[in-house]
């Protein structure tokens, strides 16, 4: 147990510390939990349009997937987000080689767009024959 005393002699440092410490736990705790939980997960089929690392100082793999339901309808655009060097890598690698089907998790509620700028994070991929 602390002394009275303490906290009087270093209020700086105590006040210091609530502002910045615990602010910063609860956005560590948050990011934490909203990254590893999964509120949906699927696959998506379609021609791999975009991909382009984004950001300032968070740099993550921005992609865009064009899913076209017929011939000569305008294809709905799905945005995604790769997190991983490698696996972005190999799926650039495999552009223009025709449809592929992407693996994604959703993930609601992340604290800012420095983990990236769309809800869904690809974790796998593979082309489509």
């Amino acid at each position: 147990m602390t002394s009275p005393g303490f906290v009087r002699r270093h209020w700086i440092a105590v006040t210091l510390a609530g502002l910045v410490l615990i602010p910063s736990a609860i956005f560590a705790l948050w990011a934490t939990i909203t990254l590893s939980y999964t509120y949906s997960s699927g696959t998506r089929t379609g021609y791999l349009q975009k991909l382009s690392r984004k950001g300032w100082l968070c740099k993550t793999w921005e992609g865009e997937l064009a899913m076209a339901t017929a011939p000569g309808v305008s294809p709905q655009i799905f945005t995604f987000t790769i997190r991983a060097d490698s696996l972005a890598s190999a799926l650039s690698a495999d552009m223009g080689r025709g449809r592929v089907a992407v693996e994604y998790e959703e993930h609601r509620g992340v604290p800012t767009s420095c983990f990236g700028d769309t809800p869904y994070f690809v974790v796998g991929y593979r082309v489509v024959e």
